[in-house]
């Protein structure tokens, strides 16, 4: 006769305890955040404060040193959140782009067989990722840019000047044909996005690797190079160059030292973790690859481009994707050379609107979203890669 099944009660069931335990703890965090909030919020009561975005419409009173937007006092709070976050976003970007060209030259020098080379490359990457961030730009702002000569006599690198008030450079201006240009410009973007899908496809059926991206920015750069041409009677850019005029500098484009300081900062440190990313990528690809790229007759520049690099991609994306966190939120440091980023124009605000609380949770909010928007690229990029492994 067949016993039947013992029966467990559900105080002895390890699928219930295992639900009642998430649900308990679940109950126990909201009751505390609750609690948390509730005397906020009754804080705030005893000061005659309500929680609201609404101060965002009133006028903020105070100037910033560096807009990539028109702004001035008479502008709304919002508006200088705004002014924030585009710096923030324009230094985040510009130092990513810079410190993964930097950190991808530095990370294959790393394994260079010649020693000198090898050697300088494992100095650059064991002193800079030993040395505090906030440190590193003070020393690079207060002993390097703020050390320059005075702006009557500029240090000359070729066109550029270097002063104490910043770095001064030739500046392309839009003339009257530039909206020609424009339609040239377009016309050959579009043109290059064909390209480049039309060798994807190749690619894939083939089996070949076409310069996907060189080709398709040859393309762009014919089109330019041919509106440039038909426009040539009357170019559609003049280069301006920076003129000194008594203590002023006028025409080009001034980089202040507060912004070469922090970028320069964020991409010497940042490059010092993505070299050693890369070198450790590089080394993670079979030895037999290369052997056999280089029995194919493959130069080393193509091995590295067609066989290594593509395989390293897969071990190196994922912790880049961190070190693009990084240098993101590490561009909050600013506020220590005095650049106006988002998180320094937020302490202005909060000093001039008293919006502690909205303020900081706007800011935050604003960073995470940065984040997650890097995160999501990067993931997606990541599963591109991996999508054609075999």
């Amino acid at each position: 006769m067949q016993r039947s099944k013992a029966y467990i009660p559900f105080w002895r069931d390890e699928r219930f305890l295992r639900i009642s335990a998430q649900v308990i703890f679940l109950l126990i965090l909201a009751g505390l955040l609750a609690t948390l909030l509730n005397n906020m919020l009754q804080a705030l009561r005893q000061q005659g404060l309500v929680l609201g975005f609404s101060f965002l419409q009133l006028t903020s009173g105070f100037d910033i040193g560096e807009t990539l937007i028109p702004y001035d006092r008479s502008a709304t709070y919002g508006r200088a959140f705004l002014v924030g976050l585009l710096n923030t976003a324009y230094v985040s970007l510009l130092g990513i782009v810079f410190a993964t060209l930097i950190g991808l030259v530095i990370g294959v020098a790393r394994l260079s067989r010649n020693f000198l080379i090898q050697l300088l490359a494992r100095i650059y990457i064991e002193a800079l990722r030993n040395i505090p961030l906030l440190v590193l730009l003070i020393f690079i702002y207060s002993g390097v840019f703020l050390k320059f000569p005075q702006i009557r006599q500029p240090l000359y690198l070729g066109p550029i000047m270097f002063t104490n008030r910043g770095v001064f450079a030739p500046w392309p201006v839009p003339t009257e044909t530039f909206p020609i240009f424009r339609l040239f410009i377009f016309a050959g973007l579009v043109a290059a996005i064909l390209t480049w899908i039309g060798l994807w496809r190749y690619g894939q059926k083939t089996g070949r690797a076409p310069l996907t991206w060189f080709w398709s920015a040859l393309i762009w750069l014919s089109f330019v190079l041919l509106g440039w041409l038909v426009l040539a009677s009357r170019p559609p850019l003049a280069l301006e160059f920076p003129r000194l005029e008594g203590l002023r500098m006028l025409g080009g484009r001034r980089l202040t030292p507060e912004f070469m300081s922090l970028w320069s900062g964020l991409v010497i440190y940042t490059s010092a973790f993505i070299a050693d990313v890369v070198r450790a990528g590089i080394q993670a690809v079979p030895k037999g690859q290369v052997e056999a790229a280089r029995a194919l007759g493959l130069s080393g520049f193509q091995s590295l481009r067609l066989i290594v690099l593509p395989q390293a991609l897969r071990v190196i994306v994922p912790p880049l994707t961190s070190h693009y966190l990084n240098l993101t939120k590490n561009s909050s440091l600013a506020v220590a050379v005095g650049y106006p980023d988002l998180f320094s124009v937020s302490g202005t605000i909060l000093n001039q609107s008293g919006r502690a609380v909205e303020v900081i949770a706007l800011a935050m909010s604003i960073y995470l979203s940065l984040s997650l928007l890097t995160s999501l690229f990067m993931n997606w990029y990541n599963r591109r890669i991996r999508f054609v492994e075999r």
